[in-house]
């Protein structure tokens, strides 16, 4: 959720990494007689699906260079994503996910540094217990964008709304979606310019048999303010692993920007 630019002209790296903690005691009890291989391939595949029934608690470190107006600028972000999804009836479940967005950076906006809460955006997916026509699986909800930052050049002092959907389809172990949402501010501080942004996350994965998952996705944002895209390509690997009985997955990744603000 990071509005600031990144003008190195030539290559901008990042390198990210997250943790991402499950909890699943009903999957488990339901599937104890099976092979404990199987259980754990499932697991990863769920892993990979944003609307699974299933309590998780992504923790995302994120590193990038080449920012600010001198383009050696560092940016530190640290994204904690709680996803809770909610029995609604038999037929639907309602999914919460939410952003909470720590930052610090140095020279990236005026020469100066800064550090604590960007932001915070509330996602709620209505989504269907069973997958619909050819395997789709779907949601679609409200977005709601807080102006929680703890610094006003970390945040854009405005609150926002708009609408959010997520499409997916996993077959064997690939999956393959498209996340996305608008945000409109309607609300804030008036000196502030106004929020008017398109969020569009289209995802490609595949889960090996050892439970390893290989994944590629962009997170790109369309600033209709000010007429600018903003395209992170990302790359990454995953592993599930027990610690104990905790079933958890590490991600390392990297990060290249095909496109960003001047």
């Amino acid at each position: 959720m990071s509005t600031r630019p990144f003008r190195n002209p030539a290559f901008v790296a990042a390198i990210a990494g997250s943790l991402m903690l499950t909890f699943a005691p009903t999957l488990f009890a339901q599937e104890a007689a099976k092979d404990e291989h199987a259980a754990a391939a499932e697991l990863a595949k769920k892993l990979a699906n944003p609307l699974a029934s299933l309590i998780s608690v992504p923790i995302q470190n994120n590193f990038d260079w080449g920012a600010g107006p001198t383009g050696d600028g560092f940016q530190y972000k640290a994204v904690i994503e709680p996803v809770i999804p909610i029995k609604l009836s038999e037929d639907w479940n309602l999914i919460s996910r939410t952003i909470f967005p720590f930052i610090y950076q140095e020279k990236v906006v005026n020469m100066s540094s800064q550090g604590g809460l960007s932001d915070t955006l509330q996602s709620l997916f209505f989504s269907p217990q069973k997958p619909g026509p050819g395997g789709l699986v779907w949601g679609a909800g409200p977005a709601l964008q807080f102006p929680t930052a703890t610094d006003d050049l970390l945040g854009t002092e405005k609150w926002s709304a708009g609408p959010t959907a997520v499409v997916l389809k996993q077959t064997g172990g690939w999956t393959a979606g498209v996340l996305a949402y608008h945000v409109w501010s309607y609300a804030g501080e008036s000196g502030r310019q106004d929020v008017n942004s398109t969020f569009l996350q289209p995802f490609l994965s595949y889960t090996t048999k050892k439970h390893t998952t290989f994944s590629l996705n962009t997170e790109s944002t369309y600033d209709w303010a000010n007429s600018q895209w903003t395209v992170p390509l990302n790359l990454a690997v995953a592993q599930l692993v027990r610690i104990g009985k905790q079933p958890v997955q590490f991600q390392l990744g990297v990060r290249y920007y095909a496109e960003k603000p001047d």
